[in-house]
């Protein structure tokens, strides 16, 4: 399965200089003395509205002898040029690639971005506002009424109160549908009553159990060991393939040199967020544009330092686990992530198949805050089972599961550790084989060589089977679109793609780029990569690092 490459750029201030030939011939027959009578040097406007909406000018003195000229700029691929805010954004938050000009308001009028006209500025109450938001209409215009006065109707004719007219709650009425199989056909949809069937109607005997190993956070010299320890490139699938990991990048701190090589490697890189704000509610409460920005602009950046442009970077976690709710995944959708891996399922005696959320989810929201979507999004959840942390598992005491390995507060040694991990396993294998995640924090592992060990020596006994598959996130959904019995698994091809890792990697010696920005003052931070250094260190304003150039 390969991501359809989305349309992206720099957002919000990042443009660049433009000098192509394309420009020059606009130019030619313009009055440019005319153009610039009374224009503020310092305001960019169109010369025309045809185009892609990325190209702005500006009046500028510094020609032959102190003539007026015009100064061009042109925003980054994928982006538009917001002619009221005066600066780039991403194409889908510009409104206004029909107008020339920044409409100037008379003294004493303000310009109102929901009216999209002047007003007087005491009724102006959105000064702060950067656009018009989206909103979902209700059913305004019906021959007959159709709901009671006070109400309004919704897309399916249900009424409701107006103050609650498409409120992302339970009582959403444009909430995702229940599970239909009829209507969920792989390999684009798949969905189950409780979450815990298994795709293709495959016995559970014929299904491969899948592990998957996961790690949160900067990839850089302090856990660049253990990967290399864990992913030896000796340890093999039955399939011969070498086992494979997911890598939740997160910005700050990571070597992109590493990421690259990772990669180069086979296994799979996702982003974690480009700030990891420590705010949880952030993330609770976030609007598409900050989703766009921390994960939209994460890809971006590892894109272009890791030099990865096969558009396999397709999934991402949430910090903290905090799901953004609706806003979260109509951005993934819209910049073409495939899979989410935040949302988690409560301790229960059959594990949860991975599912996508066409029709709504087959579990309770479970996890930090609560702010699970409830619509229908063309996205897969690679939901996180929680483990089962009892010491010891005959003994029914009541012990609540946890998400991350690290988690487990109760594991104190190497022996409880072990035990954790093969309990965690039957749980799967004898049940439903839904693929089993351990999902870490580097730090932890790395807190007591003995966790190390106990994990390596698991992942050694695991592979005396024939039937255990350590995979990567996008490995168990090619799987899932295409289920496969054991017996025919050593020529399933999704799986060969990056079977055997061949080359060098890219570079022996990064640049270390010492780097500040503006967003992050007083802080010189390296940014350790085999491309070239960019100007400045990328941040959420600027994740390419180049500025505001001209």
């Amino acid at each position: 399965m390969t991501r359809v490459l989305p349309v992206l750029g720099i957002i919000m201030l990042t443009c660049t200089l433009a000098t192509s030939q394309d420009t020059n011939d606009k130019l030619e027959g313009i009055d440019i003395e005319e153009v610039c009578t009374d224009r503020p040097g310092d305001e960019y406007f169109r010369l025309d509205t045809e185009g892609d909406c990325r190209e702005v000018y500006r009046c500028d003195n510094a020609g032959e002898n102190g003539s007026t000229r015009l100064a061009s700029i042109r925003c980054a691929g994928g982006l538009a040029f917001d002619i009221m805010r005066q600066t780039c954004d991403w194409k889908t938050n510009v409104k206004n690639c029909d107008q020339i000009e920044k409409i100037q308001c008379p003294s004493g009028l303000a310009f109102d971005i929901m009216k999209q006209t002047c007003d007087w500025k005491a009724k102006v109450n959105n000064c702060n506002e950067k656009e018009k938001p989206r909103k979902v209409k209700p059913i305004l215009k019906t021959d007959e009424p159709i709901c009671p006065e006070g109400k309004l109707s919704c897309g399916d004719g249900e009424c409701l109160e107006k103050e609650l007219f498409c409120n992302a709650v339970d009582d959403d009425p444009n909430r995702a549908p229940e599970c239909d199989p009829t209507q969920c056909a792989l390999p684009d949809c798949f969905c189950s009553a409780d979450g815990t069937r298994i795709p293709g109607g495959i016995e559970p005997q014929q299904v491969p159990q899948m592990i998957t190993i996961t790690f949160n956070g900067a990839i850089n010299v302090d856990n660049i060991d253990l990967y290399e320890d864990i992913f030896n490139g000796q340890r093999q699938n039955p399939n011969g393939c070498s086992i494979k990991g997911t890598f939740f990048v997160s910005h700050k701190y990571t070597n992109y040199s590493a990421v690259q090589d990772l990669h180069r490697r086979g296994h799979e890189i996702a982003v974690f967020s480009l700030t990891h704000k420590d705010d949880p509610n952030y993330w609770s409460s976030g609007t598409y544009d900050d989703w766009l920005a921390e994960m939209a602009g994460a890809r971006l950046i590892i894109e272009r330092f890791a030099n990865i442009t096969d558009g396999s970077i397709i999934g991402m976690r949430a910090p903290y686990l905090r799901v953004g709710g609706n806003k979260q995944f109509e951005m993934m959708a819209d910049q073409f992530f495939v899979y989410d891996a935040s949302i988690t399922a409560s301790l229960g005696r059959v594990p949860i198949w991975p599912y996508t959320l066409y029709f709504r989810m087959p579990h309770k929201c479970n996890g930090n805050a609560h702010n699970c979507p409830s619509r229908s999004h063309p996205v897969w959840e690679l939901v996180m089972n929680e483990l089962d942390r009892r010491d010891d598992p005959t003994f029914d005491e009541s012990l609540p599961g946890c998400h991350m390995v690290d988690s487990c507060s109760n594991i104190a040694t190497g022996e409880q550790f072990a035990r954790l991990l093969r309990h965690n396993f039957n749980r799967h294998y004898n049940s439903n084989r839904a693929p089993l995640g351990l999902h870490f924090h580097a730090s932890w592992l790395k807190s007591k060589k003995e966790y190390r060990d106990e994990l390596i020596k698991f992942i050694e006994e695991m592979l005396g089977r024939n039937d255990v598959f350590f995979v990567t996130n996008l490995q168990v959904i090619q799987w899932m679109q295409n289920p496969t019995e054991l017996n025919a698994l050593r020529d399933f091809q999704e799986w060969k793609e990056k079977c055997d890792v061949k080359g060098q990697p890219y570079c022996s010696l990064p640049n270390a780029c010492p780097l500040t920005t503006r967003e992050l003052p007083g802080e010189t931070l390296r940014l350790f990569t085999c491309m070239e250094c960019p100007n400045n260190y990328p941040w959420i304003l600027d994740p390419t690092g180049d500025g505001f150039s001209v």
